[in-house]
């Protein structure tokens, strides 16, 4: 059979807007990339707290003005301000931009927890200010494919969710994964992945289990969490930062099933298989570059600005804050409590 097709547009058919990017790291290089090379939008200004890190920035990506501060940043003349900072400075710069008036795209994990991002998602509202969680796979075609082929019924009725996310980051990977005052650990910036995938697919969970293996910091090194859907469907997820594993995923009905070769969450392949096994259809996809896939993210937020929307329909700031609910039920069994909270 063939499987549907992907309703995603051509990033580069999205208008033109003019991005800020509040941050100078890795995942700030490569959607400056992903925006300069995949979309008819401009990156206009980076903001740092170190300016030589801004001009370095801007000189790379062609980035017009360079600001060491972020407070120059969000006053800049940009239509919306990329937030890049680590986790635990999400929330503070998300309402700087806000309260500049600018309009958010905040990387995820959205904030440290379900608190901090109710109070983003409220002052966002209360400003009539666009709102939405960078994750960045949720836009991707294939993951567009997988939610037509679960709600057209494809599968029947879906009882499993098994994926997996490993990337050996920890000991010896970037400090911040390490540190409890940055909300480092496997959860936020591994297993993210995981339960906004499984979300997309049951919603969010009734009931759920957790465990974890923490490190001599107190961040989670490795968590396992069985999460329960209303329906009684079940999603296995794994997420470490101490071992590479496949990190694929499945999606198992009692008609059918979806397989996602690893990495999953990048643009990548799908098929749907029997359930003996047997191949029904294949849905392939190949991007190059896996992090040029942020530019879907980046005319998704195009879109709707110039729609109008102060949130995404593809990733509601409801939707968002169930996810960062499920994040603190998962740290709460597993024992993982950042500094401030």
């Amino acid at each position: 059979m063939s499987l549907p097709v992907s309703r995603v547009p051509d990033p580069m058919t999205a208008p033109p807007i003019r991005w800020g990017i509040l941050g100078s790291g890795m995942i700030a290089s490569a959607f400056a990339y992903a925006v300069r090379t995949g979309t008819s939008s401009t990156v206009a200004a980076v903001g740092s707290r170190d300016l030589d890190r801004a001009r370095a920035f801007a000189a790379e990506h062609e980035v017009a003005t360079a600001y060491g501060s972020y407070a120059e940043l969000v006053a800049a003349n940009v239509d919306v301000v990329y937030v890049a900072s680590p986790h635990s400075e999400h929330r503070e710069h998300a309402l700087l931009a806000l309260q500049a008036g600018k309009p958010i795209l905040v990387e995820k994990a959205f904030t440290r927890n379900a608190a901090e991002a109710a109070d983003v998602i409220g002052t966002a509202r209360e400003h009539g200010l666009f709102c939405m969680e960078a994750m960045w796979s949720r836009f991707l075609p294939h993951y567009d494919v997988v939610r037509q082929l679960v709600g057209d019924g494809h599968l029947g009725r879906v009882h499993t969710v098994f994926a997996d996310h490993g990337q050996l980051l920890w000991p010896g990977g970037p400090q911040r994964l390490a540190d409890p005052a940055l909300a480092g650990g496997a959860l936020l910036d591994l297993g993210i992945y995981l339960v906004s995938f499984a979300e997309m697919v049951l919603g969010e969970p009734a009931d759920l289990v957790a465990a974890g293996t923490l490190t001599p910091q107190g961040v989670d090194a490795t968590t396992s969490i069985v999460a329960t859907s209303r329906s009684g469907a079940q999603a296995v997820l794994n997420a470490t930062m101490a071992a590479k594993t496949p990190t694929t995923a499945i999606i198992a009905g009692d008609q059918a099933r979806i397989e996602i070769d690893g990495d999953f969450y990048h643009p990548n392949t799908v098929r749907l298989l029997s359930t003996a096994g047997e191949p029904l259809g294949t849905w392939a996809y190949d991007l190059g570059s896996a992090h040029f896939g942020l530019r879907y993210e980046a005319a998704e937020v195009a879109r709707c600005l110039v729609a109008g929307l102060t949130e995404s329909p593809v990733l509601p700031m409801d939707t968002t804050l169930a996810i960062m609910r499920t994040l603190d039920r998962v740290r709460a069994l597993t024992g993982v409590r950042y500094p401030g909270e």
